[in-house]
This record gives structure tokens, C-alpha cells and sequence, in this order.
């Protein structure tokens, strides 16, 4: 199967149109026409290295050698959608049960680091801004993710089950998230902690809390993303 019916196929079975994939890769950072799609399918163009992988985030795909070199050394080789999405779930829980994490030498275990957390609660409700100096630089240690660059404290229960109102949490500083992730969003002037989903045609952030209505990304305001919850 060529490059072009690999990605009409991956972009069906997801629901998508031509644009919507645009409009999806266009938040995540890298804006694109309709019509560049259209063109990779058809095979009269190629995506260039950053855009191709924008792509596969767009599309969710996990095991892009497997799919477009085909066989290979994928993990996910010989199994179909629903197998790779299980074998996902599980390597999920592997690293959140924390006893299959890769051992560390004594002086990474004890090292502390100092990072920024920041005052102003991240609305997990109505929304607050989150934007500017007001932070107080915070000593953690292991407990904290590697990868993360700042703490924000956590303000309402649209979160709940898994967030906490007046939690501490952590957050890798990123300006893409893949459908589905957690992350700290900016978007009219408030900041939130949401997952971003997809409603119909538009991007929307999501509430675990079912007692709260997702917001719908309108097409006249920008969505900035500013991290990714690492917890």
C-alpha cells in the first residue's frame, strides 16, 4: 500500500475529513491547508520530516515503521487496531503501577531539582488565567516526573475522579497534545486543565467530571496549549 492510501485509510478510520485533519494538525502546531492533504493522498507530494510526524500524532499513530515500511521490528507488528490500542492500555498501567520504572544510579534517586509552581490555580471549573511572574521556585525530588518543567495547583472538581481540587500537579512544558492527552490550556484569556477531545468537526476540551459540559473550540479564538499533565 502506497504513503497516500496508508493516510486516506488511517484518516477514515478515524472520522475525518480532509480539513478536519488540517484543522487537528494546525493545532497541534502546524497549520496546514486542506489541500496539502490532498495532495500527500493523491501521492503528488510528501510531508516533510516535521510535518509527518505532526501527522502521525494527528493520526494516532503509534508504530509508524510497522505501518508504513511494513513487517519490520514494531512492536505492534501483526496485530490489528484493537490489539495495538490494548497492548498501549497496558504498557499504560505497567508505568503508572511504578515497579517496572527503569533503576536509576544513587545520584540521579537523590538529586533535587528546583522548579516553578505556580500560585494562581489552574481552573479545573471556570477558568483562571495563567500567564506571567507569579510563582515561587519549589525544591522537589523523585516524586516529581523527569520531564517536568513547572507545578500548577489545581482549582475546582470538573476533574474529578482523577484531579483534585487544591492538588499540586506537574506539567511538561509542550505546545502540541495528541486527541485524548491531558494538558494545561490556554484559550480566552483562562486557563484550564482538560483533555483534549474532538466533538463533530471542532476540537473541544473535556471535562472528566460528567456534571460539566466540554468546551467547544470556536474557530475565531486561538487554543494554546501549555503543557502537558505529567502528574
Amino acid at each position: 500500500m502506497e504513503f497516500g492510501e496508508i493516510l486516506a485509510k488511517k484518516r477514515r478510520e478515524l472520522g475525518l475529513n480532509q480539513s478536519q485533519l488540517a484543522d487537528r494538525m494546525s493545532l497541534m502546531g502546524m497549520p496546514l491547508s486542506n489541500q496539502a492533504i490532498s495532495k500527500w493522498e493523491k501521492g503528488t507530494t510528501l510531508p516533510n520530516a516535521k510535518q509527518f510526524l505532526t501527522l502521525c500524532r494527528a493520526l494516532n499513530i503509534e508504530d509508524i515503521n510497522g505501518l508504513f515500511i511494513g513487517g519490520g521490528d514494531g512492536v505492534f507488528h501483526g496485530l490489528n487496531a484493537e490489539g495495538r490500542k490494548k497492548a498501549m492500555d497496558y504498557i499504560e498501567l505497567l508505568r503508572e503501577s511504578g515497579r517496572y520504572a527503569q533503576r536509576k544510579n544513587r545520584d540521579v534517586q537523590d538529586r533535587v531539582r528546583t522548579l516553578p509552581l505556580y500560585s494562581l490555580a489552574v481552573s479545573a471549573g471556570t477558568g483562571q488565567f495563567l500567564d506571567g511572574e507569579d510563582y515561587e521556585m519549589v525544591e522537589v525530588g523523585q516524586e516529581v516526573p523527569e520531564g517536568a518543567n513547572f507545578g500548577v495547583r489545581v482549582s475546582g472538581d470538573s476533574m474529578e475522579p482523577k484531579f483534585h481540587d487544591g492538588e499540586t500537579i506537574w506539567v511538561h512544558q509542550q505546545r502540541s497534545l495528541m486527541t485524548g492527552e491531558i494538558g494545561i490550556f490556554l484559550y480566552d484569556g483562562s486557563a484550564y486543565l482538560k483533555q483534549l477531545a474532538v466533538h463533530g468537526d471542532r476540537m473541544a476540551l473535556h471535562s472528566l467530571n460528567p456534571k460539566y459540559d466540554d468546551i467547544i473550540i470556536s474557530t475565531e479564538l486561538p487554543l494554546r496549549v501549555l503543557g502537558k499533565v505529567m502528574r
